[in-house]
Order: structure tokens, then C-alpha cells, then sequence
């Protein structure tokens, strides 16, 4: 199951509670991207693409697909915590527009993908993957049985992610928030595209829903997929 959409949209959240609720695994694509921008600032200029591009190639990640745990290590160290700091948010837009990083990790991310639908799944068992980020249902995996656009209005959008950067939604926390969000998006639309759903691939809109609802709307996305199949 592949689900893409905008910053503070929900969707690794969501993607967390859906992959558990069906017993699939779960792959943060995000959190590759961050976690190749920890490794580049410890090991390249990040001002200079080649260099990180080499790094990246070379880099030691192992990542965590339990839903109810993800977790990222990176050259044996666990760096989920680091990943989201302020400086690798600010300089992640660097490493994930990097052509050669994406196809690197574009790579590794459809390994993992295969991986989790066949007999050497590490955690499914083979029953799948609930896979996250921007491009996955065009890029990295748009032969997925389920392909699920999650979007929001930009209100909604900068209000949960200032709720869970700042633990607030009034105006100074939004405003606070505005400028990681939206140029993040600004940045990563410049190489891929996310904010309209390709051919084949469902909408869901959360703007008025809430977590739970936007839970239970992906599923039934995907319990139509599985009866269109059932009829085919």
C-alpha cells in the first residue's frame, strides 16, 4: 500500500495505524530522507551534490518496520530522535532534492518494499507494506495493490503540525510553523509531485476529519480495492 501527500497532511501517522490494524509493515520514506541529511552533514559538504550523493550511496541504514515502533539506525546508532531535530528539518530540503540521493533511496525503498511482500519479509510475514511519503504512489511503488493521495487545506495542515512541534495551534505557534512547512513543500514539489492525486490513485481529505475518521477512511479505501479485486 503505497500513500503520499503534503506535509502535516497526517499520513505517517495515519500510515503508522492503518499498517497496524491490517498487520503489514511500515516504511517512513521521510525518515530516510532525514536520516541521509544526518549522515551528510557528518560526512560531506552538503553544498556540494556529488559529495553527498557518494555518502549516501555508502550509507549505513537500517530501518525499523514495525508500525507500533519504526525506529532508524544509522551506523548502529538509533537516530530517531536526531532526524527530526530543527537543523536536519532545515537541511533536509538539500540532501531530498538531490536527484542521485532520491534514485539512491528510490532504490533501497523498493527493495524493502519487495522484501515485505515475499518470503523474506522481516516483519509482515509477506503480507505487505504500508509505504509513506511523496512520490510513492507514481515513483517507487505505483503497482501497489492500494495507492492513497492524503491531503488537507493548509489551515489544517499548519494547525496539527504546530500542535505537534509546539504543543499549541494559536497564531503565533501557526506562524511559527508556516515557514518549515510550506517551503519543505515548496522544495520537495520542485522534484516530485504530491498535491494531486495521479490516475488510479484515491483522494482522502482530512481536512474535517479527525484521526480516527481519517483512519477509517483509508481502510475503506482499501476494502474497495480488495472487493473490486474479489470481483475481477
Amino acid at each position: 500500500m503505497a500513500i503520499d501527500g503534503p506535509s502535516g497532511s497526517g499520513k505517517s501517522s495515519v500510515s503508522k495505524a492503518v499498517a497496524a490494524r491490517l498487520g503489514l509493515a511500515y516504511l517512513d520514506t521521510g525518515a530516510m530522507y532525514r536520516a541521509a541529511t544526518v549522515w551528510s552533514m557528518e560526512t560531506a559538504d552538503l553544498d556540494d551534490a556529488a559529495a553527498v550523493a557518494t555518502a549516501v550511496r555508502a550509507m549505513p541504514l537500517v530501518m525499523g518496520l514495525d508500525p507500533a515502533a519504526p525506529g532508524v539506525e544509522l551506523d548502529g546508532r538509533d537516530v530517531a530522535v536526531t532526524i527530526r531535530t530543527t537543523e536536519v528539518t532545515t537541511n533536509v530540503s538539500k540532501v531530498a532534492s538531490n536527484l542521485d540521493v532520491r534514485a539512491e533511496l528510490k532504490r533501497l525503498q523498493r527493495a524493502i518494499i519487495d522484501q515485505e511482500s515475499s518470503a523474506r519479509a522481516v516483519f509482515s510475514g509477506g503480507r505487505g507494506i504500508v509505504a509513506e511519503g511523496r512520490d510513492i504512489t507514481t515513483v517507487v511503488a505505483p503497482d501497489a495493490d492500494v495507492r492513497v493521495l492524503l491531503t488537507a487545506s493548509e489551515e489544517a495542515r499548519l494547525r496539527r503540525r504546530s500542535l505537534e512541534v509546539h504543543g499549541a495551534a494559536d497564531a503565533t505557534a501557526v506562524d511559527a510553523t508556516r515557514d518549515q512547512v510550506l517551503r519543505r513543500d515548496q522544495d520537495d514539489a520542485k522534484v516530485t509531485q504530491f498535491h494531486v492525486a495521479a490516475d488510479g490513485v484515491a483522494t482522502v481529505d482530512s481536512s474535517d476529519l479527525d484521526f480516527e475518521q481519517t483512519v477509517d477512511a483509508v481502510l475503506a479505501v482499501v476494502a474497495q480495492a480488495e472487493s473490486a479485486t474479489s470481483r475481477a
